[in-house]
């Protein structure tokens, strides 16, 4: 089968980030993201359902859809589904309170999730306490993964922001499509960014990403946040011992997505852009980014 790669839209991660792509440790550095203004294709990730959490619907094509930047209808370039191969980045808290059977079902859930990869898929590990960790880089090799996974242990506060930022880096520097899957037990103690810049880059980003979180009396505020911009899904858990169900479950519903594309005519080249997908001649629940936002930061 043929396979389409796209160009990303061009932007540059913040200096630190460099290193997280060369080293295994990394501390973060700065508070500002930078980014550049160049305006390509606009990729979204849309699941289509006959009813809210019901069964996908496959089998459409780019006549079927109708995409709406700012309120101007756009010309759908392209779309494709379970064509493009995936990035699939786990990034996985390590932090004190992640030992014992959460240590046991967290590994226990990458693996499942590993195996169910395909051949052209690749994946990568990253792990987050008060330091960010390239566990394993972006490869079809999967078992050095899950041996990252295996090694990984549990120490120090928790960075989920930054850990979220560098996933979803690492997960669009390779051609693909970018699912990345955290997890959490806690909120955010020890990060230097801050929850704002992150969500400003999922904004500008194509990674969709899912999050799952362990439920207590503190709201995971911006895990929500970052699966709503990016049209992925928060799932909060009681027990840590369904997470593999979880993981696997949530690539089986990314495949199902459609990836739609297309170039923006007629709206503003920077600023926040109102997304809206339709289905031209049938009925049907539509997930999909919000928007995304363009232009120099």
């Amino acid at each position: 089968m043929k396979m389409t790669r796209f160009r990303k839209r061009g932007r540059t991660p913040f200096r630190c980030l460099a290193a997280l792509l060369l080293s295994p440790v990394v501390t973060l550095e700065t508070q500002s993201p930078v980014f550049s203004a160049k305006v390509e294709a606009v990729r979204v990730d849309a699941l289509v359902t006959e009813r809210d959490n019901g069964p996908a619907i496959v089998g459409l094509g780019a006549s079927d859809f109708e995409v709406y930047d700012n309120g101007v209808l756009q010309h759908v370039d392209l779309v494709s589904f379970d064509e493009v191969p995936l990035n699939v980045i786990l990034t996985l808290d390590m932090s004190d309170s992640v030992a014992g059977d959460r240590l046991d079902h967290l590994r226990g859930a990458g693996a499942a999730l590993l195996a169910a990869l395909k051949k052209e898929d690749q994946a990568a590990l990253v792990t987050f306490s008060h330091l960010v960790a390239l566990g394993a880089g972006l490869t079809k090799e999967v078992a050095s993964v899950r041996r990252a996974i295996d090694e990984a242990a549990g120490s120090g506060a928790t960075a989920l922001v930054d850990g979220t930022y560098a996933a979803i880096t690492l997960g669009e520097s390779d051609a693909g499509r970018a699912l990345v899957i955290v997890f959490s037990d806690g909120v955010d103690t020890s990060s230097w960014l801050s929850g704002e810049a992150v969500l400003d880059a999922a904004k500008r980003s194509d990674a969709v990403v899912y999050a799952v979180s362990t439920r207590s009396r503190l709201k995971p505020e911006f895990l929500h946040d970052v699966t709503s911009l990016t049209g992925g899904r928060l799932f909060e858990v009681e027990r840590t011992a369904a997470l593999g169900a979880i993981f696997v479950s949530v690539l089986e519903e990314f495949r199902r997505r459609y990836l739609i594309s297309f170039t923006p005519r007629g709206v503003e080249k920077s600023g926040w852009h109102r997304l809206e997908v339709r289905l031209k001649s049938r009925r049907g629940n539509i997930k999909a980014r919000p928007g995304y936002l363009a232009g120099s930061s």
